[in-house]
């Protein structure tokens, strides 16, 4: 019942952190999403990051587009600053909240639907000026909003629920936020938390554009064609008075395997996720090597987890601007118009 509001009272048992608060401070909104989707893990991953990581909640700004994984934000860290824009403008948006304020800790949460189409113009240009954030891909490889057509990261050869089949070469936003330069690449699946949490406690900690794509099985649409108690067999039988549809309750998808061990992962509707997870002994300060690894193994039909890529020493937006140390929208009148002498100066400056 999710108009429920979620009861203010903590249980006396619960731990703290070291500012004081609880896990359930860092909670959100009671989730609307079908029961058993990926999405709601990952927000749980996130919350427990951030709980672990001893972040202020009111220090965080959550963005999000347009689809399921956009309505996520509302699930997770209820006392943060946050906004929803419209479809795949997510980007530009919490860059210009950036530019304007760098005291916040910015986390954007966005779709496949959202990143890999309509948004993919902001995608890569966030991504190659280096805006300090976390871009968090939700990806289920459908649209979950709209019934399940093909998302851009759908693989090709893949089918849908209906039999139609995905012959378009599909986007792979890992090797495209290697090639355009962000500092933290990781690729993680919603089912693995021990693998997940330290991937995203890693992406806050880390200064500059850190990219997570987060494998995230949609279970609305695994009913098969063949099934009498399928929503479409039902619609096409029944002569309803109105159109209803129900999303029967699914099991969370959850692994646990060890680094450098390869697994099967039966999704909900049959078929079946190659999950490779990265060996101790990887370095991910390597950047070609890391677009290479990424490439060898989908030839597999393997999906690479972990952390592919980290520049320590990386910079953000703020760094190639010169912005001041004072966040810009603290500034007043005599700092933002210093007069035409100043002016002047500069302009010769350029000359």
């Amino acid at each position: 019942m999710t108009y429920l509001a979620k009861p203010r009272l903590h249980h006396p048992s619960l731990g703290c952190n070291a500012l004081g608060f609880t896990r359930r401070d860092y909670e959100g909104k009671v989730s609307t999403l079908c029961a058993g989707c990926g999405h709601d893990s990952i927000s749980a991953a996130i919350i427990q990051a951030c709980w672990e990581l001893d972040i202020a909640p009111h220090r965080v700004a959550k963005l999000s587009g347009i689809g399921c994984s956009s309505k996520t934000p509302d699930y997770f860290l209820g006392q943060s600053h946050g906004f929803n824009t419209v479809h795949g403008r997510m980007p530009s948006v919490l860059t210009g909240a950036s530019l304007a304020n760098r005291d916040l800790i910015y986390l954007g949460v966005s779709g496949d639907g959202d990143s890999a189409s309509i948004g993919i113009g902001q995608f890569v240009h966030a991504i190659r000026r280096g805006v300090d954030m976390v871009y968090i891909v939700e990806n289920n490889g459908v649209y979950g909003l709209t019934k399940g057509q093909f998302s851009a990261t759908a693989d090709q050869g893949s089918t849908s629920k209906k039999g139609a089949r995905n012959d378009d070469t599909p986007l792979d936003l890992v090797t495209m936020a290697l090639q355009l330069g962000a500092s933290y690449v990781a690729r993680g699946f919603s089912g693995d938390k021990r693998q997940l949490v330290p991937l995203i406690k890693g992406a806050l900690s880390h200064r500059g554009a850190a990219f997570l794509d987060v494998i995230s099985p949609c279970v609305a649409f695994n009913n098969h064609p063949g099934s009498t108690k399928s929503y479409d067999y039902v619609r096409e039988h029944n002569d309803a008075v109105n159109q209803l549809d129900v999303m029967l309750p699914r099991a969370e998808i959850a692994v646990d395997y060890d680094p450098g061990e390869a697994i099967e992962v039966e999704q909900h509707d049959g078929s079946v996720l190659r999950l490779r997870k990265l060996d101790e002994a990887y370095d991910p300060r390597d950047r070609i090597a890391a677009m290479n690894l990424i490439q060898q193994r989908q030839a597999r039909g393997e999906v690479v987890t972990g952390l592919l890529y980290v520049d320590a020493g990386a910079g953000d937006l703020h760094g190639h601007l010169g912005t001041v140390e004072a966040p810009l929208n603290s500034l007043g009148a005599a700092e933002l118009s210093p007069g035409a002498a100043t002016l002047g100066k500069i302009n010769a400056g350029m000359r």
